[in-house]
């Protein structure tokens, strides 16, 4: 683990706090990373999805059969 000084706005830290609810500010400031990091990688995650269907890797219209859901 690293350990830094910075300076931080102490109200963000606090309604970023009460948003992911959190308990002190090395949590706080954890879960704001993760967060952040989780929203980045989705949509690239995304993107290589929709590439593997356009290239035929799977059959999408066999996912969105519930159907084929007990196969």
């Amino acid at each position: 683990m690293t350990r830094i000084v910075i300076d931080l706005d102490d109200q963000l830290v606090a309604d970023v706090a009460k948003a992911l609810g959190t308990g002190t500010e090395e949590d706080t400031v954890n879960a704001a990373l993760r967060e952040v990091l989780g929203n980045r990688r989705r949509p690239l995650a995304l993107a290589r999805l929709r590439a593997a269907v356009e290239e035929g890797a799977f059959d999408l219209d066999l996912f969105e059969c519930k159907g084929s859901y007990r196969r």
